[in-house]
């Protein structure tokens, strides 16, 4: 099994910075990408940024020119950094790794922009 832990969270301003985090332990080995969804209240869940584990990455249009998704394949850990918040970018940030063909997710971090 995957366990993937996220930090990062936290009430920003509009404008401001943040950095997410996604570590992952236990059964790493068949994981072919990684990224983030997120949730807003009352919205379903939608993708946000993904790379493989050859590096291809792929950006939602709403965050496009704002986010970089990176890994670190020595500490199994996935990071986005989200430049240039939004209020619309409030929401519950779930980190992901994609592993047999099946998601494996994280419980989630609160990112709350205010105006």
């Amino acid at each position: 099994q995957v366990k993937l832990v996220e930090s990062g969270g936290g009430l920003v301003r509009a404008g401001e910075s943040l950095r997410l985090s996604c570590a992952s332990s236990g059964t790493i080995s068949g994981i072919t990408a990684m990224g983030w969804y997120r949730q807003a209240p009352g919205n379903q869940r939608e993708f946000v940024a993904g790379i493989t584990v050859g590096g291809h990455t792929n950006y939602a249009d709403s965050v496009k020119g704002r986010c970089t998704i990176s890994r670190d394949n020595r500490k199994n850990t996935h990071t986005l950094q989200i430049n240039s918040l939004e209020p619309e970018d409030t929401a519950i940030y779930y980190c992901f790794v994609r592993r047999l063909n099946n998601n494996v997710w994280g419980q989630g971090t609160q990112v709350t922009v205010s105006s």
